[in-house]
């Protein structure tokens, strides 16, 4: 396999040559597994795994890819973007067109390769748009100076208010 010179392995693996399964006609199941290590699924998306088992299904529109896949990267918190490790179920059910695309979302090129890369991209996307925290306590950052509340407190007045929140403090403060 290709490393680069980031110590990611190319998106290539993700691309399989399905023609034998194509040229066998409708019905026939293929099952492959995955075990990679560091990859660049794409230039916005890198895994620390991607593993598990995929189920490839030919279909009269084109081949099915069903199954589960566990994948491990690199994110920040929302509050406080503090990185932190994720690991995702990916559940996968998706039809790859074939010959035409139809109204599938991906296809397979003429050649027979399959491309998982846009497939995992947009799961790995959709994934992490989660609100994940670091800790469910997360403190998050000061608005005034930007410093992590959960290493300490900040140099900031407390104080200091927003004059929009103003009339809103005064009424909290009666409240007490």
């Amino acid at each position: 396999m290709k490393h680069y010179s980031n110590g990611y392995i190319g998106n290539r693996v993700l691309k399989l040559n399905v023609g034998f399964l194509l040229a066998n006609g409708p019905g026939n199941i293929h099952e492959t597994a995955l075990d990679i290590p560091t990859i660049r699924v794409a230039e916005d998306v890198d895994l620390d795994y991607l593993k598990g088992l995929l189920r490839l299904t030919r279909t009269k529109e084109g081949i099915l890819v069903q199954g589960e896949l566990q994948a491990g990267f690199e994110t920040e918190c929302y509050r406080c973007l503090d990185p932190i490790q994720r690991e995702v179920s990916l559940q996968i059910e998706e039809l790859f067109g074939y010959p035409e695309p139809g109204d599938c979302e991906f296809s397979i090129a003429e050649d027979g390769i399959l491309d998982l890369a846009p497939l995992i991209r947009s799961e790995i996307l959709i994934e992490e748009e989660h609100s994940i925290l670091c800790k469910p306590d997360c403190k998050g950052l000061c608005a005034e100076c930007g410093e992590n509340l959960n290493r300490g407190s900040c140099s900031c007045a407390d104080d200091t208010i927003d004059p929009r929140m103003a009339k809103l403090k005064a009424l909290r403060d009666q409240m007490r």
